[in-house]
């Protein structure tokens, strides 16, 4: 279990390097209600505000670079579970 849970957070910190390495800005746009209309000729669009994200040029390698340092540690968890329970039966 300990595996799969290491494993999933290194491949998501990967992906999420990746797209921060391919986007320049993140815009998010945060949903209004929109108000009742006043007439029926009033068709202007209900903006609401948005949030405009950028992320630093060291954001994408170190996100990459340690999900791959954490795959490598899911990938090592058997050996050290294998280990214990071998020194707990020669005792």
């Amino acid at each position: 279990m300990w595996r799969a849970l290491f494993l999933a957070a290194g491949v998501f910190l990967i992906i999420l390097g990746l797209e921060c390495l391919a986007v320049d800005t993140v815009s998010l746009k945060l949903r209004k209600d929109p108000p009742s209309p006043s007439s029926p000729f009033n068709t202007q669009a209900n903006v609401g505000p948005r949030i405009v994200l950028t992320p630093p040029g060291w954001a994408p390698w170190s996100l990459m670079s340690s999900g791959a340092v954490v795959c490598l540690y899911s990938f090592t968890i058997p050996l050290r579970v294998k280990g214990k329970s071998r020194m707990n039966g020669r005792q």
